[in-house]
């Protein structure tokens, strides 16, 4: 085991975070279901929004068995609010391949990880090393901004990351490479964190380049991103006189594919014209153009949604469910569109 690594796992043994998916340091790997239920969610979002997140879904499903015989509609729903939704359907996929195809046991490398659904490279490293201690590289953007640093890679992102992953894996010990996954997950995200790096507290100060040349706050370079597109659509909103309100579940191909949602033209670049909006109106009703607008930014494109709405006798066919069931439910996108209209309806003196 090389210093460097040595005195990153020191510096863990004691500051390491505690997280409800984790073993302690030093204790040997986590719970393989657990590590990967954690990375999925993981995936774009920060831990502190996922922590209750994990914590519901193993009170809920505690073990990849259970999770897997669990009406998908469940799964999606007890998702609704983290995000990304083709996570949460490729969630319950590999639940099912694990526990019909592997006996509820995940696969111990790489290779046999990368081939369930929703799991890639990085997933892939970091259910490896942490719930399997083989030593592989996990790079994520907490060990991207540590390692640019530590070498002063001053390529941009994401030119830059077959070096920085060279350099990850170089530094792996052969003992304990699961700690040293963790362990530099933290270091990012506790200390050499992206605006302000806490060099002083940091196990790494003395052999960083980055610190020693003083641009360690400037790394990772980044290529500059292009401006995020701005889409329209309109959807439809429909109140019974008991309040509930009209829902549908989306196709499973496609944005927020499988989640619950409201009716309206399918979500394409181009914005739908007068002719596609009217008919893709779910029924007969005397359908009112909300003046306020829902807005919602997703990772490749802001959205702008027109909330349509009407009150008045069920639609035939169509389904409902009491507004805050629904709320509850739905994806963030779709909580916006029913605040809209909740609020159009609460103003309406009729």
């Amino acid at each position: 085991m090389t210093a460097t690594a040595a005195a990153l796992l020191n510096w863990y043994d004691t500051n390491a975070r505690a997280l409800p998916w984790r073993a302690p340091p030093g204790t040997g790997p986590a719970d393989p279901y657990h590590v990967w239920l954690s990375e999925i969610m993981l995936q774009q979002t920060v831990v502190a929004t996922v922590k209750p997140y994990f914590e519901r879904f193993i009170q809920r499903w505690p073990t990849v068995e259970l999770l897997a015989n669990a009406p998908r509609e469940d799964v999606l729903a007890e998702w609704a609010g983290l995000g990304y939704y083709a996570r949460a359907r490729n969630l319950h996929k590999c639940a099912v391949v694990v526990a019909n195809d592997h006996g509820g046991v995940f696969p111990d490398t790489e290779e046999g990880l990368r081939a369930l659904p929703g799991i890639g490279p990085y997933t892939a490293g970091a259910i490896a090393a942490i719930a399997f201690n083989h030593p592989v590289a996990a790079v994520d953007g907490n060990v991207e901004r540590v390692m640019t640093r530590l070498h002063a890679i001053e390529t941009p992102l994401p030119q830059a990351k077959p070096t920085v992953r060279d350099a990850t894996e170089a530094l792996i010990p052969s003992d304990r490479p699961g700690d040293f996954a963790q362990a530099l997950m933290d270091l990012g995200a506790t200390i050499c964190i992206a605006k302000s790096p806490r060099c002083m507290l940091c196990p790494w100060q003395a052999p960083c380049k980055g610190r020693e040349r003083g641009i360690a706050p400037d790394l990772p370079r980044k290529a500059p991103k292009a401006a995020k597109p701005v889409r329209r659509n309109t959807v439809y909103v429909h109140f019974r006189p008991d309040g509930d309100v009209m829902i549908e579940t989306r196709p499973d191909k496609g944005l927020l594919g499988g989640m619950i949602g409201f009716p309206g033209p399918a979500w394409t670049k181009d914005p739908p014209d007068d002719h596609t909006i009217a008919h893709a109106a779910p029924g007969a009703a005397d359908w009112q153009v909300v003046p306020m607008t829902a807005h919602h930014v997703f990772t490749h494109f802001a959205l702008i949604l027109t909330v349509m709405i009407a009150q008045g006798p069920p639609i035939p066919g169509a389904r409902y469910m009491p507004v805050a069931e629904a709320a509850t439910a739905m994806p963030t996108v779709m909580r916006k569109a029913l605040s809209v209209a909740q609020s159009a309806r609460n103003d309406d003196p009729s």
